[in-house]
């Protein structure tokens, strides 16, 4: 599908928002005065934006517990998301979910979730809801090589076949669950688990932006006009630890170096977009400058906000129907 200049921008915008908003966090959490675990997303960006861009707020996605960058491609506010990870009360959930559990449920984000295989299930029941209402939305599970070994993950791909429901569902294998390779973890191939119940898959280079989007129309066009579930193995990598703390030595000595250097998907769609005459650097540097002035304010303003007090301890416990 062609892309216009204000689409390429919007798409060159949000994955640099990702990766300022995630590599400024990989410092803040160094001071120590954001609580609980941070798993960061920088380097899968095209992934997040690649899919998502292409969703209404109609649609729902379901997250991991690496989920800022999934947060903001879906339009989650990202003062709202600082202001959460710092735990204020001026967050999306109140400062009480934390960075595993961002959720907002007006733009479609189901939320980030501690459960390792967590949100499949979760987004079969989305889709079932989008089919029997006949709402023409869709709904998405990005999860982890290591979430695709969970039985949740394969009874969800099971259910989301056998009902026809228009489900995607995004298997972003970054080579690690934690600290053990996919290549050693995972048995067969994810396209031959797709196959084995009937659903569609395919293989996506995840550091190319543009193979994402692509792949990522044609399953969200299927799922829409009721032609069922498919589902995207995307490849790339996470640029930092497991969770902010981890000494990574599971990984070979430079790896890291050698993917941001040579497979960058922000490096990657800046070269496509100005070689093709599409954009100019200058517009791709003024947005560079935007997206850090904007996730500089968000720090900003997470730190002067304030925590949940005592009286909300109970509050957002039940649902009232």
């Amino acid at each position: 599908m062609q892309m216009n200049r204000a689409d390429l921008l919007h798409a060159y915008r949000t994955m640099r928002t990702i990766r300022e908003f995630e590599e400024r966090l990989h410092l803040e959490f160094a001071t120590g005065e954001i609580p609980g675990f941070v798993h960061l997303y920088a380097g899968e960006e095209a992934s997040a934006v690649g899919v998502c861009m292409q969703l209404t707020d109609r649609d729902k996605i379901a997250s991991t517990h690496r989920g800022h960058g999934h947060c903001i491609a879906k339009g989650v506010e990202v003062q709202g998301m600082m202001s959460e990870i710092y735990g204020r009360k001026d967050g999306v959930c109140g400062g009480k979910g934390g960075s595993m559990h961002i959720a907002d449920l007006s733009k479609g984000m189901l939320g980030a979730n501690g459960i390792v295989g967590g949100g499949p299930p979760l987004i079969c029941g989305a889709a079932l809801t989008a089919k029997t209402l006949k709402t023409g939305g869709v709904a998405v599970a990005f999860y982890g090589d290591g979430a695709s070994n969970q039985g949740t993950t394969l009874e969800s791909l099971n259910l989301a076949s056998i009902w026809k429901l228009p489900a995607i569902f995004v298997c972003e294998d970054n080579g690690y669950a934690e600290s053990t390779a996919s290549s050693y973890s995972v048995g067969g191939s994810q396209a031959r688990r797709a196959e084995g119940f009937g659903i569609p898959c395919q293989e996506v280079d995840g550091f190319d932006f543009f193979a994402v989007h692509e792949a990522a129309r044609v399953a969200i066009e299927r799922a829409r006009n009721g032609g069922g579930p498919s589902m995207l193995h995307v490849r790339l990598a996470r640029y930092f630890g497991h969770f902010e703390g981890d000494a990574t030595t599971y990984r070979a000595p430079g790896e890291v170096d050698r993917i941001r250097n040579e497979q960058d998907c922000l490096r990657r769609f800046r070269q496509s977009v100005t070689d093709a005459a599409l954009l100019d650097s200058g517009e791709l540097d003024a947005v560079d400058r935007e997206a850090a002035e904007a996730v500089e304010m968000s720090v900003r303003g997470a730190k002067a906000g304030a925590p949940p007090t005592e009286a909300d301890l109970l509050t957002d416990v039940y649902v009232a129907y």
